[in-house]
């Protein structure tokens, strides 16, 4: 039976904007290894298929410290250095973050997670993006941020380097004769020789493949470009979706998308950000969701807001309507779900931050834990996701509510697992260990 996959979206204090202001949150946990040891164990124990972090390489919201003096997202770990910590402590979850490609090196992308990867047996993942904070450009010696098609174009190229890199080495190329004295077979040690626009390449990675083959990629682009992007390289696909219709045909989209590329649809794990506020029944879940939405500052909800959309919102009133928006130059695919939601639903200014900018975009499920399986289920049986990518409101209580009272609904449905398949993050998604391209060979994971 097909089973739902799970992600742990991990973040701070929890994910909403105000979380760090909620009594029951400990206090400086942004930096604290443990409380991400903690979070880390509590889904493993929820038999999540992997961890995900996010990263940025400025602060995210603009240059403005006035206005970000009201939020913690000014602190964050180095992802690849955290999860290499989590590796050590968990035996099955997967382990993804971001890295970007606009602004790093593809062999160095290359080199970091094929080293999680051995690091964790087969777990790493790598959320592939382009930047879209202009304020990264000054933190890399840049004097502009480049455009939409630009940062695209340089991303498919990127892509294109680093899958070969992490195929330098055949499967079978490491020899280890002692008697001998070779150590290894060089015409199964491959340079990749890449020359192209953007990138020349020699190689080869100094680093072997993993037990799943090579890291999962993960990609997030919602907009024309993310989609042909995601299609053609992605196995995992984190998506901003608020309505089941459109979930379907951004669904059904990437799925034929991906046909284009001589891919079959299980491929591709489509999931959808959720964010569960679980209460003993709907009002208790709504009134929880509304204290914590009534910590946002309305300094913090507009400037969140005019970040996500692009335009400054300052001048309009709070309790008026959104006004006409140009698209934007950054966040295409997300800006078109926010401004459809607030068209939608007949939000006022803020109204609208109260409901997006808590979680960024994403869709909150506001219930009893049955209520809030039953609509995942329909999500999942409905054509449009393959799983979710779970966002708790708060650590620890969000995260522990929805392992201990939504999973186990899910598992006595037979829509989720009860024990890990497999030791590789690959073979727990179900997707084939990939052929070497020098090899052409493909067991499964």
């Amino acid at each position: 039976m097909r089973m739902m996959k799970l992600g742990l979206f991990m973040m701070g204090e929890g994910h909403h904007v105000a979380a760090w202001r909620d009594p029951g949150v400990r206090s400086g946990t942004t930096l604290d290894i443990q409380h991400f040891v903690d979070i880390a164990k509590t889904g493993e124990r929820g038999r999540f298929d992997f961890l995900f972090t996010a990263d940025t390489n400025a602060i995210f919201y603009g240059d403005d410290l006035e206005q970000l003096r009201r939020t913690t997202s000014t602190l964050r770990l180095e992802p690849l250095t955290l999860l290499s910590a989590l590796a050590m402590v968990t035996d099955h979850i997967g382990l993804i973050c971001t890295a970007t490609t606009t602004y790093l090196d593809p062999f160095h992308v290359a080199r970091q997670f094929a080293s999680l990867d051995q690091i964790s047996g087969g777990r790493a993942g790598w959320n592939l993006v382009t930047s879209s904070a202009p304020a990264e450009a000054a933190n890399f010696s840049h004097d502009a941020h480049p455009d939409y098609a630009h940062r695209y174009e340089r991303a498919a190229e990127f892509a294109q380097v680093v899958l070969g890199l992490w195929d330098s080495w055949e499967d079978d190329g490491i020899i280890d004769d002692r008697e001998s004295g070779i150590y290894f077979d060089p015409k199964k040690l491959h340079r990749l020789n890449h020359k192209g626009k953007y990138f020349s390449v020699r190689g080869p990675l100094t680093i072997q493949r993993s037990p799943q083959g090579r890291p999962i990629i993960v990609q997030a682009g919602q907009s024309e470009q993310g989609r042909a992007l995601a299609a053609e390289t992605a196995e995992v696909i984190f998506t901003v979706q608020q309505d089941l219709d459109e979930a379907r045909a951004f669904y059904g989209d990437i799925k034929s998308r991906a046909a284009a590329f001589g891919r079959t649809p299980g491929e591709i794990n489509v999931m959808p950000g959720v964010l569960p506020v679980i209460g003993e029944t709907r009002r208790a879940a709504e009134e929880r969701l509304d204290r914590i939405n009534s910590l946002i500052h309305p300094e913090l909800g507009l400037t969140r807001l005019s970040s996500i959309l692009g335009m400054d919102l300052s001048p309009y009133p709070l309790d008026g309507p959104l006004p006409e928006i140009p698209p934007s130059e950054e966040q295409q695919g997300r800006q078109k779900v926010v401004i459809d939601l607030a068209r939608r639903e007949n939000l006022t200014i803020r109204q609208l931050y109260q409901q997006i900018t808590g979680v960024r975009g994403h869709r909150i499920l506001c219930g009893t834990a049955d209520e809030i399986a039953n609509s995942m289920e329909e999500w999942f049986q409905g054509g449009a996701a393959d799983g979710f990518n779970i966002m708790a409101l708060t650590y620890p209580e969000g995260l522990d509510d929805f392992v201990d009272q939504v999973i186990p609904i899910l598992q006595r449905r037979g829509l989720f697992r009860t024990e890990y398949e497999s030791r590789t993050m690959r073979g727990n998604l179900g997707l084939a260990i990939p052929e070497n391209r020098w090899t052409r060979k493909s067991p499964t994971a």
